[in-house]
């Protein structure tokens, strides 16, 4: 399991604010990447898209996992549901790479290469990567268990 380090951590934390003020452009703009994937796209609630719904509440968990990526502890119910949710809906460990190909660039476009520098982007990198393999290890373990 990737786990990010103090570095990485304390860039993620630093830009909270940023992710507080631009959150669902952020997450708006990495959803219209990761749509040009048909076969992602299948996976989505397409009416939570549209009002809005599914891009405030991926920013709001993104701000809480920003703000919280040095007491994962405090995120223990939203990490339950998001696994719930994934489970419900079929991800895999597969479609994890085509979220990150979609955020990063979606952080740069919204924050501007300024703001989101190729150290912030690789912190953020980093910290999607521990989250995600938090998030597998659950998925697999309730896959395993509902077979």
């Amino acid at each position: 399991m990737r786990i990010a380090s103090e570095h990485a951590k304390a860039i993620v934390k630093a830009t909270a604010p940023a992710i507080e003020k631009h959150g669902v452009a952020i997450t708006t703009a990495m959803y219209k990447r990761l749509f040009q994937n048909e076969d992602v796209k299948a996976m989505f609630d397409q009416a939570a898209q549209e009002s809005g719904e599914q891009p405030r509440r991926l920013a709001g968990a993104i701000l809480a996992y920003a703000k919280n990526i040095d007491k994962l502890e405090n995120l223990g119910s939203a990490v339950n549901r998001m696994v719930q949710r994934h489970v419900e809906t079929g991800v895999k460990a597969e479609h994890y790479p085509y979220v990150a190909e979609a955020l990063l660039p979606a952080i740069r476009d919204v924050l501007g290469a300024d703001v989101a520098t190729d150290e912030v982007l690789g912190a953020w990198g980093e910290a999607y990567w521990m989250l995600a393999d938090i998030l597998i290890a659950a998925e697999a373990e309730a896959y395993a268990a509902a077979a």
